[in-house]
């Protein structure tokens, strides 16, 4: 097969198995799990075969009309170059990862066809954003992937915080979605096609009017969709869907799809300086607000979104100095690390019985009986806090690297205030990121007290997965050599002065939250948080659903959960409260919008019920009143009809008279 036909397959693949597993996933349920699965390999094998074909080289471009719509037309369009390929290739991974994960994670869960038909149409779905060379056709993907991010937030339905969740990411991404809908008609109308390419060569040659308009709106969209300030909000609250989910959505598809569009679109972003000032300064208060948020999570799976959060805010950051294969090269080893991070929580989760850090610092024993996971989440988190040799060091150090080449003014184009903003906040989050990254680990898998039941081991389907996305976490940062051949020759390796002050501050979060541990044993042991496994012999899936609806510290009032034993407490001091509700940003938004529109459809409700049905009210009623006025003067007496002929006849005699005589 010829690369284009291979790529075509990658999509096409997934998208059919969740066809397929959503006509048979009743009537035969013998298929649902081959369904979802072997689709899924396949995508993700051909994505690998279509990278190895592409090989780094001239980008493969091919197209047909789609549809004539008069003006601007859309075509269906592949654009496979070294960015698109590998990015196929971590979605096909980390999905293929995530459904056999799920196979026993939600053996046992009745609505598994459903899910699992779903994955595959998200898996599917980033996949054709990732090969689309048409924005048309890329936002079709892009909606896609709302949609069934509400469904699989929402899995969970009978609880109202996977309800209130899956409806809270659905709206505030559809609140970023309107302007970058405008934002991709706005640079049709400029560059007269929705081909990426066409759009690139306008911006390249200046032919773009309004450049920093175009960018701006552009970039509403992906706030929302990778949860970026100020539209950050409801990734937190998503963690009420199942694990799996979690994993899918932080690592591989949907807030790396906003990512994936910057960088795809650059060249439009650096023709406009104030784009490119708004997207470093979203970046930094993104980098440092949500990893000051994550530090003071008590649920494992908000620190882990929280985490997601500050990552794509490295992201963003390396876009906006310029540097798209830094961006891309992050999105990589992030996807490994935060799919092993999430996975790895699914089973930590399973075994203790409860997301609560709180409770698992009061529990003994857990690294022994979920030795995979241990092993494994701990390189994981090394990796999340950029600690040399393993592969978030190299990454985060070519967005640091990327950072100061701009603060220097080193790079064409870039104002020197971005590459500024960017390094502050880059070196401040990657202390603060090694913090958190640190009290999880300690709290997870260094609690004292009595020791979590023992059921077994996990299924081998959970564990295995673990080991798979171990060795990415562990040594994909060693493709900084190799990548520049596939990113267009840009350099990835790390510069001594980032590395240096990068490490250096990693280490320091790392030394400030052992010392902060150490400190707070005693208090942890003396003072008991009544949090009690919800059912930890149950299957996984249950134990989940149980700790979400009665674990109060995560998903009730966060900052009520007052444990004097958490270090992160100890390390932020008064600022712990309020980054405990993510900086009470969700009251703001109740109070500037979510009341206000409330009031005003209380008001329209009115005006309809009082004003508009009163007049509908009076034109149904005048007519009967009328009928009935009319009809008491039908007596059926033919003396009564005559006598009031002969009155009608004077009056009008008279009139006539009187009409003619000029009186």
């Amino acid at each position: 097969m010829t690369t284009t036909t291979t790529a075509v397959l990658v999509p096409l693949l997934p998208f059919l198995g969740a066809v397929a597993g959503l006509l048979t996933g009743r009537r035969a349920p013998g298929f649902v799990r081959p369904l979802a699965v072997l689709p899924t390999v396949a995508a993700a094998v051909l994505a690998v075969v279509v990278a190895w074909q592409q090989g780094g080289g001239k980008a493969v471009d091919a197209a047909t009309r789609l549809t004539p719509t008069g003006s601007v037309p859309i075509d269906l369009a592949l654009h496979l170059d070294g960015f698109a390929v590998l990015a196929a290739v971590l979605v096909g991974v980390v999905a293929t990862c995530v459904q056999l994960y799920s196979t026993a994670y939600l053996r046992n869960d009745p609505r598994y066809p459903s899910y699992a038909a779903l994955v595959s149409l998200f898996t599917s779905a980033m996949l054709l954003v990732v090969y689309s060379g048409d924005l048309m056709v890329l936002l079709v993907g892009w909606e896609v992937m709302g949609i069934c991010s509400y469904f699989l937030v929402g899995h969970y339905w009978e609880t109202k915080e996977a309800r209130a969740a899956s409806l809270k990411a659905f709206l505030v991404t559809k609140l970023g979605d309107v302007p970058f809908l405008i934002g991709i008609f706005a640079l049709a109308a400029d560059a007269g096609t929705f081909r990426i390419n066409g759009i690139l060569t306008a911006a390249a040659n200046g032919g773009l009017a309004h450049p920093t308009l175009d960018a701006l709106l552009l970039l509403a969209g992906v706030a929302g969709k990778s949860a970026q300030f100020p539209l950050h909000t409801w990734l937190p609250d998503a963690m009420a869907g199942p694990t799996p989910v979690s994993a899918l959505i932080h690592a591989a598809t949907m807030v790396a799809a906003g990512v994936y569009v910057v960088a795809r679109l650059l060249p439009v972003f650096t023709a406009s300086t104030a784009a490119l000032v708004v997207l470093a300064v979203m970046a930094a208060v993104t980098m440092v607000g949500s990893a000051l948020a994550a530090l003071a999570q008590d649920d494992i799976k908000r620190v882990l979104a929280y985490s997601t959060i500050g990552q794509l805010g490295y992201m963003t950051g390396a876009l906006a100095v310029g540097d798209r294969s830094a961006a891309v090269f992050h999105l990589l080893t992030h996807g490994a690390f935060k799919a092993l991070l999430f996975l790895g929580a699914g089973v930590i989760i399973h075994a203790a019985g409860t997301n609560s850090l709180s409770a698992m610092a009061r529990t003994g024993g857990l690294a022994r009986r979920i030795p995979d996971a241990y092993w494994t989440m701990t390189v994981a988190l090394l990796a999340l806090a950029a600690i040399p040799p393993f592969s978030g060091f190299f990454s985060k150090e070519a967005v640091l690297g990327a950072a100061e080449h701009a603060a220097r003014g080193e790079a064409t184009g870039i104002p020197g205030a971005a590459g500024w903003t960017v390094l502050a906040a880059g070196l401040l989050t990657a202390l603060l990121t090694a913090a958190y990254a640190g009290r999880l680990w300690l709290m997870a898998f260094r609690g004292t007290g009595p020791e979590a039941a023992d059921h077994g081991r996990e299924p081998v389907a959970m564990n295995a997965v673990l080991w798979v996305l171990f060795v990415p976490a562990l040594a994909l940062g060693l493709a900084a050599w190799k990548l520049p051949d596939w990113f267009g020759g840009h350099a990835l390796t790390p510069t001594l002065t980032t590395s240096v002050l990068g490490t250096g501050c990693a280490l320091l979060g790392l030394v400030a939250v052992y010392a902060a541990w150490r400190r707070s044993r005693a208090v942890t042991a003396a003072v008991p948080m009544g949090a009690v496994a919800a059912d930890p012999d149950a299957a996984p899936y249950v134990s989940e659903t149980e700790t979400i609806a009665t674990h109060e510290q995560a998903y009730g009032s966060i900052a009520g959960a007052q444990d004097p034993g958490d270090p992160g407490r100890l390390l932020l001091g008064p600022l712990h409260r309020h980054a405990a509700t993510g900086f009470h940003l969700d009251a703001v938004y109740s109070a500037l919008f979510v009341r206000p529109t409330r009031a005003a459809a209380r008001l329209a409700q009115f005006l309809d019920r009082e004003v508009v049905e009163t007049y509908v009210r009076g034109a149904a009623s005048a007519p009967g009143l009328l009928g009935a006025a009319v009809r008491r003067a039908q007596t059926g007496n033919v003396q009564t009809y005559l006598g009031a002929l002969f009155a009608g006849s004077v009056v009008l005699a008279v009139a006539a008279v009187l009409v003619a005589t000029g009186a």
